[in-house]
């Protein structure tokens, strides 16, 4: 009995260890089984979509996208500009909708991402011990445009890669407003690069001109092309108030009309109703008639459209003008005073107003601040021509006798043969004036100037001649760094002398015969001129290509985008 009894006990806690075992096994399994359902839940929150909210539901999460415009957010936000993002706001909460330059992560709770709003930028610091708001920051594509909820903080050291370098933003909530591409026709940073580091590094990406017109909405976000037309607008804006501030009056003059402007042929020709009709190339009839409608002082700022061929640096084939006509008393002379003051208006008012967009311009393309002074240097045509022959030959044989490529050395044998021997009623290139500005520039100090009395021959039918010289006239152009940016000139108010003229220089005059009636009624004295916007933009600047300053530019290759 003794031994069946130890049998059973034994056999007992044999089984009791097995169950052991088992309970063991289960409870093993069971923790596997917690733990990749942990796991599992973790994977699917993290390729979960994130949360999708409105403007009304904003409050529900930390982060997400966000669909703006149709509801009301359910708290009170007031977004501040990035640029007003200082350090007297530090430790305050605030808003910013920017777009995302730039991100990086760094382990599973940081990453710092860059924010961008026009010139300026601010560094952003997403902390969190939730890793799906991390996550989620770090994964926007660049170019997205975020809705920002931080507390503004002063960092230890001043942040160099931003405009905003004192602050920083230490980001509580971040949703998406707007998702861009994950890739992109070009990148910001490679379109943003300076010349300076282009020049320096052959090896850095290069984004063509082509590229970056193809793709013009992306290329005009970069700060420099932000700054360019922000001060494209001053300049349009400070031309007005100072002209208004001179009782001048803004007109708006047709731009399609019944016969080619000024008797020219560079026009385009459209149909109209069966007919033809013509976009003006110039206002320039429109603002004389107003001037004899007794407006006396007027101006306007309007398109331009010129037929020609050319693919230069400083041709298009549509612009801005910029242009004015007034009546004088004495001498018109006191027109191209007022014209001297005018760019002085906006060459002040670009300095005193524009210093974030200058600089913004300056770190990616490098130039010289424009020398010019009240009143400007004024040069007559033939004083003009005397000095290019004067010094241009000298600087001519400098470049030549630096000159290794045989067809580059024939052609400046052939400039230094024209410039020494350039007469005085002869017309100058675009190659001879910009050599005409280096001189000017060397000689006087000065990048802005005017040169009065050009030759008759050379300007159109409508110019006054110059009554004690028949070889001259009553015209001018002013120069910008070597480069015209206006042309102006006394006009004909006499009927007789403008028919006379007109038939001189070959011009029909039957098609804008109401222009001449015009001055049949009674005609003040009156000059005026036109001012190339792009131009001037482009050289105050100091930019090589006139379609950096055109939003969308229009060439004889180019009509879209």
């Amino acid at each position: 009995a003794e031994v069946a009894m130890a049998e059973v006990d034994v056999a007992a806690a044999a089984e009791g260890e097995k169950g052991k075992g088992k309970n063991r096994a289960e409870e093993k399994a069971a923790r596997a089984a917690a733990r990749a359902a942990q796991a599992a839940a973790k994977e699917a929150k993290a390729s979960a979509p994130p949360p999708q909210l409105t403007t009304a539901t904003l409050s529900s999460s930390l982060f997400g996208e966000v669909f703006v415009g149709s509801q009301r957010c359910n708290e009170s936000r007031t977004f501040l500009s990035v640029s007003e993002l200082t350090s007297e706001k530090d430790q305050q909460e605030v808003w910013v909708r920017a777009r995302l330059s730039t991100s990086r992560k760094q382990g599973k709770a940081l990453a710092f991402l860059t924010l961008r709003q026009s010139i300026y930028s601010v560094q952003a610091v997403v902390y969190s011990k939730d890793a799906s708001l991390v996550d989620f920051a770090a994964g926007l594509p660049k170019e997205s445009v975020l809705d920002v909820c931080a507390t503004l903080t002063k960092p230890a050291d001043e942040i160099a890669s931003c405009s905003q370098r004192d602050v920083e933003l230490q980001v509580k909530r971040i949703y998406c407003v707007s998702r861009a591409l994950p890739v992109l026709p070009l990148q910001i940073e490679d379109a943003s690069r300076s010349d300076a580091d282009l020049a320096a590094d052959p090896s850095l990406i290069r984004v063509n001109q082509d590229v970056r017109l193809n793709h013009r909405v992306i290329d005009l976000r970069t700060p420099a092309n932000q700054a360019i037309f922000r001060m494209q607008s001053g300049v349009c804006q400070l031309f007005r108030q100072f002209l208004l501030g001179q009782g001048f009056t803004e007109i708006h003059s047709p731009k399609l009309i019944g016969t080619a402007s000024e008797g020219g042929a560079d026009v385009f020709k459209v149909d109209y109703f069966g007919g033809s009709a013509y976009l003006a190339q110039s206002p320039q009839l429109y603002k004389q008639m107003a001037l004899m409608a007794d407006l006396e002082r007027v101006f306007e700022v309007a398109p331009v459209f010129r037929a020609e061929l050319s693919l230069t640096h400083r041709h298009m084939t549509e612009f801005t003008g910029l242009d004015l006509e007034m009546t004088f008393h004495e001498h018109y002379h006191e027109v191209l005073d007022v014209l001297d003051q005018t760019f002085n208006a906006i060459f002040d008012g670009l300095n005193k107003n524009f210093s974030d967009e200058l600089e913004a311009v300056r770190v990616q393309h490098p130039f010289n601040d424009l020398r010019y002074r009240y009143p400007c240097l004024r040069l007559d045509y033939k004083e003009a021509m005397g000095l290019l022959r004067e010094k241009g030959p000298a600087k001519l044989q400098a470049i030549l006798d630096a000159t290794t490529e045989p067809a580059a050395a024939a052609r400046l044998k052939e400039r230094l043969a024209s410039v020494t021997n350039h007469g005085d009623t002869e017309d100058i290139g675009t190659e001879d004036e910009k050599l005409l500005g280096e001189i000017i520039a060397d000689v006087h100090g000065q990048d802005f100037y005017i040169i009065d009395k050009f030759p008759m021959a050379l300007r159109p039918f409508y110019t006054m001649p110059d009554p004690n010289d028949a070889d001259y006239s009553n015209s001018y152009d002013i120069f910008i760094r070597g480069e015209e940016v206006t042309s102006g000139a006394q006009r004909i108010h006499d009927p007789q002398m403008l028919v006379d003229n007109a038939n001189a220089k070959g011009v029909d005059l039957t098609p804008i015969q109401t222009y001449v009636d015009s001055f049949k009624y009674g005609a003040f004295p009156h000059a005026g001129g036109g001012v190339g916007l792009e131009r001037v933009v482009m050289l105050f600047l100091g930019l090589p290509n006139i379609r950096k300053t055109s939003m969308f530019p229009r060439d004889p290759k180019r009509l879209t985008p």
